[in-house]
Parts: structure tokens; sequence; C-alpha cells
């Protein structure tokens, strides 16, 4: 159609149009045909660019591949995986990540394959969640079985999980995927096991930065498994501060310290968090944040639990005996000591472990979590902080309870 008849009909107005004015016609005739020349050319420029970098990007990642190939799982042929899903015949699922599917390996056992989608970020998605699970072995945490790389086509292969995610048994009341909060407890103390793991028992700490329902996946036997490092970062287990580069992690699940920088750096404690935001909802069948209560203030279930927990009334859930109302207070009160702002108030995950373990009755009771950074900032370099220390600044609220973790490098 470049030189069809809508282009010629347009270049005989502008001939009528400038037949007084010669040269203009020849400007515009000459501005149109460099137009024209030009863009073969541009096009052929943003496809080369586009290439370039995607192949660099390829490169790098096959590079790092092959660098630590002894330390990780099995390498697939696109093929493979493949044959592996029957040619991706069922799909489990969909997110902003890609796709999963179910597949079957030549041993009989069941897979679950994420074929990952191309975007900037998931290159180093990709390389985050083979070097970290990859060299990982914990009953908590996702076994990655292998991978699939080559270029634009990645896949990764997990075990098969049969009960899916976690929300979709904590905040759903159908059928067989209600739980109990016997098995609620027994999977809250699992995916504690599996985060202190991945913080002090392997040679590199792991940080997650992304624990919340969506991201713990159950067995056949309701065991959870801590899963998705595509944010993950590794440190030395020395760190007790780590650099970020960019904010991580899911909105209503992020430690607050990944948006203010002045009461404290980023540590294992994001996680910590995380997994108190993750906790709190285990034990409320809900989310945190609710807009369709009944009464306003119980939009944000912390802030409003808080005043019941700590005066000794019971803890009044549907469908509760006394028993598991025993065990949902307590894990609404270690919830609330892994949700305090300041990120040095939180305990380690084997502080956190040991008192989910132990007798509500010897849990000290935290002080009520704050939504906004108290107007004295945090130090990094002050140690053996008490919350005393609000009491200093007057418009501060008042609180005498002493801090029983302090600032430490346990984690």
């Amino acid at each position: 159609m470049l030189f069809g008849k809508p282009q010629l009909f347009f270049l005989t107005i502008i001939t009528k149009k400038n037949y007084t004015n010669p040269s203009k016609y020849s400007s515009v005739l000459f501005c149109v045909a460099k137009f024209v020349i030009a863009m073969p050319f541009v096009a052929i420029y943003l496809i080369y660019k586009y290439r370039r970098r995607h192949l660099a990007k390829d490169g790098n990642i096959e590079e790092f591949l092959q660098a630590h190939n002894n330390f990780f799982p099995i390498r697939y042929s696109y093929s493979n995986i493949k044959k592996i899903t029957h040619n991706f015949k069922q799909k489990l699922g969909e997110g902003g990540y890609g796709s999963i599917y179910k597949g079957t390996l030549r041993s009989g056992d069941e897979v679950a394959i994420k074929i990952l989608k191309q975007s900037k970020a998931h290159g180093q998605d990709f390389m985050n969640e083979v070097s970290t699970i990859g060299r990982i072995h914990h009953v908590n945490v996702v076994q990655l079985i292998g991978f699939c790389f080559e270029g634009s086509k990645q896949a990764l292969v997990y075990d098969f999980m049969s009960h899916g995610s976690l929300d979709k048994h904590i905040f759903t009341k159908e059928g067989d995927k209600f739980l109990d909060y016997k098995k609620i407890y027994e999977i809250a103390l699992g995916v504690a096991k599996g985060i202190k793991y991945l913080h002090r028992g392997c040679d590199m700490q792991i940080l997650h930065f992304d624990i919340k329902p969506h991201n713990i996946l159950l067995d056949e036997n309701f065991t959870p498994k801590v899963s998705d490092f595509g944010l993950a970062k590794l440190y030395p287990t020395n760190y007790s501060i780590v650099s970020m580069t960019a904010v991580r992690g899911t909105l209503g699940y992020m430690a607050p310290e990944l948006f203010y920088k002045n009461i404290g750096g980023v540590s294992y404690k994001a996680d910590v968090y995380s997994f108190g935001m993750l906790l709190m909802e285990m034990a409320n069948r809900r989310k945190n944040v609710n807009a369709n209560v009944e009464h306003s203030s119980q939009i944000y279930f912390p802030q409003w639990v808080y005043d019941p927990v700590k005066e000794g009334e019971s803890v009044e859930m549907e469908e509760a005996v006394e028993e598991e109302r025993k065990v949902i207070k307590k894990m609404i009160i270690v919830a609330l000591w892994c949700i305090q702002f300041i990120p040095d108030h939180r305990p380690p995950m084997n502080e956190v472990l040991k008192m989910l373990e132990g007798d509500v009755s010897n849990i000290q009771m935290p002080p009520k979590p704050l939504i906004y950074p108290p107007d004295e900032p945090t130090d990094d370099n002050k140690v053996n902080i008490g919350l005393e220390i609000f009491s200093i600044s007057p418009s501060a609220p008042t609180i005498s309870t002493n801090f029983p973790f302090g600032d430490t490098n346990d984690v």
C-alpha cells in the first residue's frame, strides 16, 4: 500500500493546494521520502539491539549455569519438558511469573513444572531460584528436581504438591479444603522450621523476601514447603545487615525497613516480619486487611486483636473449642512479636520457634505494633534497645516493656 491509491490521493491534494508554491511541495515530499526510506533501517537497528541484549542475557545465564554446574540439580531439554507434561496438557495455575503444569517423570513420580514468562526480571529470577533451592534440602522447603534453560525457554521442575498453596485452605471453608486449628498450628511450626533453616542451616544465609500464604505449598500429608525463591538473596552467615538495590516482596507482607531507612537496616528480620503477617492470617483465617468487616476498627486485624489478647480475653474464633483458642492466642502473640515495626525488636526465627512450641503462659505480651515510624528514629549502631526509648519523645506512646531479644546476629 506504500505507493497505492491512498498515497497518490494524498499527493494529489498537496499538489493542488500548493500549485503556486512548488518549493514548499518539494520539501514536504522530501521529508516523506526520507521517512519512508529510514523506516526499514530503524526497524533493523531496533531488532538488532533487542536480539543483542537478549543474547547477552542468555549468555550470562548460560555462563552462570556452567560455572556452578556441580551444585545444581538435573538439567532437562525443552523437548524433555514437553514429554514430561504430555505437551502441557494439565495446567495447575498461572500468574505473573508464568504457568505451572503437572507432569510425570519416567520413574512415575509426579512433578510440577513452572514455565517462566520472558521479561527483563525473570533472567535474574531464574538464576535466583536455581542457585538457592538447587543447593538445599529440608522437609519444609520445596525440592527443586531440575530445570530447563534454552534461551527464551526456561522451566523449573519441582516436587508435586497435591494440596496446592496455603492460601486456598486458610481463606476458604469449602469442602475438604477446610483445615482445623490443630493442622494450621502444625503447618505454622513447619513453616517456621523451614525459614529457620534458610537463615541458619546452610553455608550461606538465604533471605526469602516473599513469605506469604501463596508461597507455602502443602504435600499429600499437609506438610508445608516454603517455595518461590525468585526474590531470594544469598549472603554470608555473618552478615547482620544486607545491602539492597531495590524493594522486593508483596505488599501486606513486606517489612517496614524496606520502605523506611531510618528505623534499621534490612536483614533476616524482614522474613521474620513476613512470617508474622502470615501467622496472623493463619490464626484468624482471614486477610490482615479486610474492608468488609462489620466494624471499621476491625479492618486491620493486628491492631484490633491486640487489646483483647492483652486484657486476657478469650479469642473468639468461629468453630474453635477452648483448647484451640489457646493455640490461636499463642499464634497471635508470637505474630505480634514478629511484626514489631523496628527490626531489632523482632525475635530471630529460632526464638519464634521456641515460643510457638512452648506454653502460651510463658510468652511475654509484646508492645502494640506501630503502623508508622516512631518520632525518635532508631540508629543502627545502638544495641540492647528497649521499648522504653519511645517514652523519651513527648509525642511517642509511653511503653515500659523491655524488649527481651535485643540486637543480635543470631538468626
